[in-house]
Order: C-alpha cells, then structure tokens, then sequence
C-alpha cells in the first residue's frame, strides 16, 4: 500500500516543473533572487562561493584520504546487494566502479544465499544514460503482481524527484513498444491491470496541490492517450495529495484510493462495482498498513474510542475489510504500545503479519500468525542478533519468505533470511570498513527545560579523552515520526571514529522513538523542543566532560538542517561547528517553496499570523542578528533539490555574509535531495564536511 510512510521515503514531490513558479518573496527580502533555481546571477553567485569554500577545504590534509576511502566504500562489491522479492526472484539494483548510475539486476533465492551470486542483468542504466544522453538516476520500479513481467520504471534526470515513468518488459529486458510511457513529472502510476494503470501526474493547470502532487486520479487504458483516461476521484486543492493502487495479493484484490488532506491524515476508499468509491470508517489520522486475510491492518496516531471501547494512540488494530463498509464497529489488536515501546513497520507475507518495534531505541520483530477458527493471533519473538537495529527489508506475500538486517553503531551490517517459517539464518554481512575494536556505544539521557528525558547515543573509542576534549560530533533529525536508531556507516566510521572523533546521536522529540505521542511533542507550537532537546544533549555532553564547546560539533540534514540551523542561531555558545545538510532555513517561505505546502501539519502555516508567531521564534534565517557570535558554520545543498529548495541554504549564507559572519558554503549541480547523483559526487561532499569538521574541531 502507498501510504505517508512512503511520502516520507521514496519523495515530497517538487511542484510540476523544476523551476515552477510560485509566489513571490517579499519586498524586503534582499536576497530573493536566490531563489531563482537556474538564475544566471544566482548560479554565478554559487561557482563563487564553490571556488572559495573547496579551495580551503580540500588544502585540508583529511580531505584528500576522506573523499578516496569514501568513493572506496561507495563502489565496494563486497557490499551487501539489497534484497528485493518478486515472488520467489531476489532483484536488486547495484551500483560500483564499473557501474557509475547502476545495474538492476536479479537472481534465484538459492544462487543469491551463495557467496557469489549468478546475476542477470536485466537493465544497465548507465548504458542507457549514454544511448539517450541522458543522466538518468534509478527511482525505482512497480511491477504488476503476481507475474512481475511488466513493470513501470521511474527514471529522473540528474536525481531530481521529478522523473519519467516508462512501460518495461522485464522477461525481455526491454522497454515496451508503444507501451505507456509519461514525460517528466511527479507521476503517481501503479497497476490495476495489464492493461490499464491508476495515474496521477500533471495533467494541466488546476491538476496539482498546492504541494505539487497530482490531485486527479485517473484509470488509463492501454492504447489511449492519456487525455482519454477516465477520472475516478478529485481531492481538493489544499490536501497533499491522493492517489489510486491496486494490491493483488494471494489472499484477495483490494483496489483502493487514498486522499492525504494534510500530511498525517488520510481517507481511505475501496472501489466497487462500476468503480464506486465507498470510504472506510477509520480515524483520518490512522496509517494503513496492509490488507491481510480480507482485513486492513492500520495504527492509530491518537486514542480512539468506538463501539464502547478505547483503543490507545500507537496501537495496531486489523478489522475484517467488509465490517468497516458496513459500519461494524469489530477490531482486533495487534499491538500496543508502552511508555518506551512503540510500533516502527509492519510488512506482511503468505501467513503472517511482520511487526519491527523499539524498546527504548533497541529493536525488536514479531510474527503474529492468525488462526481463522479460534478468532485470534499468535505471536512469536523473531530474534535479533543483538540490542542494535533490525529492519524488515524485504518480502514477498505469495510465499513464506523474508529478509531483514541487523546493525550498530559498530557492527557491520548482516541480512537475515527466514524461509517457510524457519529460524533465520545469516546469509550476508557487510565488510569492516573500518577498525572498530575497542570502541564501546552508551547510551545516556539529558534533562530537556521542560522537564522531558531525552536518550541519546554515544559512541567513542577506548581510551577517548574525558577531560572535555575530544572532537564530538552530534547528530539529529526530529521530525516527522522518523527514529533515528543506531547504524553502521562505514564513511563515518573511517572518516570521524577511526580519527579519535565521538559519534552521538540524539532522540530528540519529533521523532518516532517512542510513538506517535513522541512525535506530537515537537509538532507546530511545540516544535520549539526540538531545538530545546538538542541543545539540552549538547549540555549534557558537556557537563559528562565528553567534550566542550570548543570541540562540540552538529550536523544535520533537510530537517536536521531546519534543526541544527536554528540550534547554532538560538544557542551559538554551545557549539564550534554546524554542518548543514540540504536545509529548511527561511520558514516564512517554505510553504510557497516546491514541496513545502505539504509540510504544514509538522511546522505550521506562516500565511497565518497565529502560526507564524511561534514559527518565528525558530526559523533560522529570522534568527540571524549581526551583532551575534556565531560559530563558522558549513552549508551545503543540490542546485536540482526539487524538494528542499536550495533558496534555503543559500539566502541563510547570503544573510550571515552581509551581516559580517564568516561561513562555507558548497552546492553541487546534480543529486536531487541527497548528497549526489553518483558515488564520485557523494565521497567528494563527504570529504569536504569532514575535512571542514576537522579543521574546526581538532
């Protein structure tokens, strides 16, 4: 099912076109025209401060070892091949030295077990970058179920969200002719049937939100053009967005449109006969999850109280698909949450239901199976590795099969398979990166203002410093129910632990860490904790004399650079150096800015005098004063971030020049909202933090 997670993950379109207009910026905003994407004055100003800020950074003596131990990392094949599962096919899509924009390719589950898998090729897209002279940037693939022959391909140029959706004949590895093909927009395609697809894509003036998603969902025949397709649902204007899908799953067909009317909220429909739409009775702020057994699976973001019973915010319910068209008020539980316990994913196979949780940020996966003729479920403990995290990668719902990782802080990461129900068993582990003997994970709480307990993770070597002078790098998000849990990744790992550097990673509120009431908690009013619980980390790695100000660090991304922006502008003193990621920054504009419409059940909506009352209290560029004492802070962004916009980053170092605050800045030209379109770009914006978070720091 396309649900909010996945507006999370695969994109927060941009609006219909890369440079598409929107309102115009203040009259006292001095440096509006930087937000003219590809402005001949703005791209000038942006190969000036390019030149300056590489010219330092990559003098700095760690950039150079940084950027070819990255690009080492990056293009490794001993990497783990993540898993995809087409039925009983493992595809996956790689990418390495010889395979610059990469190869997706596939294998059966018994070669992909082995240590040397026999892949076949099944589209290389650098060869067809080249063929089309194109920078194509793979964003994935919806193959039609139970077959997977055909598939739709989603194709951006240079890594933007935008992409082209082409028809692909994946058993003969070619592109369908005269199959349906879309040009370059922020498409919604997925299969109904062979024939006919849902779509959602730019169909003229008035067909988008005012997010820049489609807002028309539309059944497309095969052979017609798109102009003939029939519209089955219109949501309005303000909403995010809807969009239509078909599951076609072993145990039943749902056929389905969904209406985001804010970014946590959704109405879900099944289509009946002659294409009815008949809304489902479930709470707006509910999150489907999966059809299972003729039932919706589906969480709660808040308490609900139906048919004399309350069932608790964090829950997961399953109701039979036919009680909730009747108005039949008949529920099962299958979770429920705790104080520190919450519901993370939940992924379903042939005959079970697939549940990964959090117990204080340790991870933990159930199977719950359900037995029809006693009328309940049973769960089992799937076991972990150890106390770091486990992430249900892949399955598959006509078979009994599936994958998941297991990783820390300092532990490659391995994928686990089970099979037919089986214990499961290590099939893969990533390479060491780097030396990790020695070096221990803690985890800590620091006390927020408000009172709150926020736990944080610290990862150093044996023998750190404690005297307060140890190179420290703090890293955050907070936002949108996303947790931040413990990892292993080999670019820091090389270029920060292995140099002496502490790692710490904060749970601060507006994550997911502990459910849904953990998110609420740095939403709109309340997002002020954000930057509080950040901070309050800071403190607490101060006072523990794991490091000081002098060598405290943060960095964040998209945001964590929202976060981390406003953190070094609200408290300057705590901090020697800020890295920021692709950043939020000016938030009286975001909302008129590609994406950002969608974004204002999390922030709130600055047109509003009453949301922008506490919205200016944290909006970094407002922020900014000349006569502060700022740390040397480190911007950097994508020219084609048709997400984030890059206006953002490059009005707040814009600002922080002209008020007299030294800064650096680097904005690449392809990438999207990442840190590259390819491994050579990537390592190269890798190395210039780290040298710059060296040089700062040491």
């Amino acid at each position: 099912m396309l649900t909010r997670w996945h507006l999370i993950s695969m994109a927060l379109l941009a609006a219909s076109t890369f440079i598409a207009a929107s309102p115009a910026p203040a009259d006292d905003d001095p440096f509006a025209w930087l937000e003219e994407v590809e402005g001949a004055k703005a791209l000038a100003w942006v190969k000036e401060q390019n030149a300056k800020s590489t010219a330092l950074l990559e003098k700095q003596p760690e950039y150079q070892p940084i950027y070819e131990k990255t690009l080492q990392i990056l293009d490794s094949k001993d990497k783990i091949p993540e898993p995809e599962l087409y039925g009983e096919t493992v595809y996956n899509f790689w990418k390495d030295d010889a395979h610059e924009r990469g190869i997706w390719r596939r294998t059966t589950i018994a070669s992909y077990r082995t240590p040397n898998p026999e892949w076949e090729t099944v589209l290389d897209l650098d060869a067809l970058a080249k063929a089309e002279g194109k920078s194509w940037v793979w964003h994935g693939a919806q193959c039609l179920a139970p077959g997977y022959q055909r598939c739709m391909l989603n194709l951006s140029p240079g890594g933007s969200d935008t992409h082209v959706a082409r028809e692909f004949d994946a058993k003969a590895k070619q592109f369908v002719k005269d199959g349906f093909s879309l040009p370059e927009a922020k498409s919604n395609v997925a299969w109904r049937d062979e024939n006919t697809l849902w779509l959602g894509t730019d169909f003229g003036p008035g067909s988008l939100t005012t997010s820049g998603y489609p807002r028309i969902v539309k059944l497309w025949k095969r052979g017609t053009p798109v102009s003939a397709a029939k519209q089955i649902y219109e949501c309005k204007a303000a909403d995010v967005s809807c969009f239509g899908g078909s599951d076609i799953l072993s145990d039943g067909r749902y056929d389905h449109v969904t209406r985001h009317p804010s970014f946590f909220k959704e109405e879900l429909f099944m289509v009946g006969a002659g294409d009815k739409l008949t809304k489902l009775g479930i709470p707006e702020d509910s999150n489907s999850r999966a059809f299972f057994r003729g039932r919706l699976v589906f969480s709660l973001r808040s308490d609900w109280s139906v048919g004399g019973k309350t069932y608790g915010e964090g829950s997961l319910l399953a109701a039979k698909v036919d009680d909730l068209l009747s108005g039949a008020n008949r529920f099962e539980v299958l979770f429920e949450p705790s104080a520190r316990v919450s519901l993370q994913a939940v992924v379903r196979t042939r005959d079970r239901v697939l549940l990964a949780t959090l117990d204080n940020v340790k991870s933990k996966l159930l199977a719950l199976s359900l037995d029809e003729k006693a009328g309940e479920w049973r769960r089992t403990e799937i076991r972990a590795p150890g106390l770091g995290t486990a992430e249900l990668t892949a399955a598959d719902d006509s078979t009994e099969t599936f994958f998941f990782t297991y990783e820390d802080y300092t532990t490659p990461a391995s994928l686990w398979l089970s099979e037919n129900g089986a214990a499961p068993v290590k099939v893969k582990t990533m390479p060491a990166f780097f030396d990790s003997t020695g070096m221990t994970t803690e985890q800590f709480e620091a006390t927020s203002k408000d009172g709150t307990k926020i736990p944080y993770f610290v990862v150093r070597g044996k023998g750190a410093p404690t005297d307060g002078t140890a190179a420290t790098l703090l890293h955050g998000y907070g936002g949108f129910e996303s947790s931040s849990v413990p990892y292993y990744s080999g670019t820091m790992g090389s270029a920060w632990l292995s140099r002496g550097g502490i790692y710490v990673e904060a749970n601060i509120r507006g994550g997911g860490e502990f459910g849904p009431a953990w998110h609420k908690g740095a939403m709109r009013e309340q997002h002020i904790h954000n930057f509080e619980d950040f901070s309050a980390v800071a403190r607490d790695l101060i006072a523990r004399k794991i490091t000081s100000p002098r060598h405290l660090g943060i960095m964040g991304g998209s945001q964590g650079g929202l976060l981390v922006g406003g953190t070094f502008t609200l408290y300057p003193d705590l901090f020697r150096a800020v890295v920021v990621q692709v950043p939020l920054a000016d938030m009286k504009r975001y909302s008129h800015l590609l994406a950002g419409a969608s974004w204002m059940a999390e922030y709130g909506d600055p047109d509003k005098p009453e949301d922008w009352a506490f919205m200016q209290t944290w909006s970094p560029y407002h922020l900014l004063k000349k006569d502060a004492k700022y740390p040397t802070p480190f911007f950097w962004t994508n020219t084609r971030d048709d997400r984030v916009h890059p206006g953002h980053a490059r009005k707040m170092v814009a600002r922080m020049e002209a008020q007299g605050h030294p800064v650096y800045y680097f904005e690449n030209t392809e990438g999207g909202h990442g840190a590259g379109a390819v491994s050579k770009q990537t390592a190269r914006v890798t190395a210039l933090q780290y040298a710059y978070l060296w040089m700062m720091l040491k």
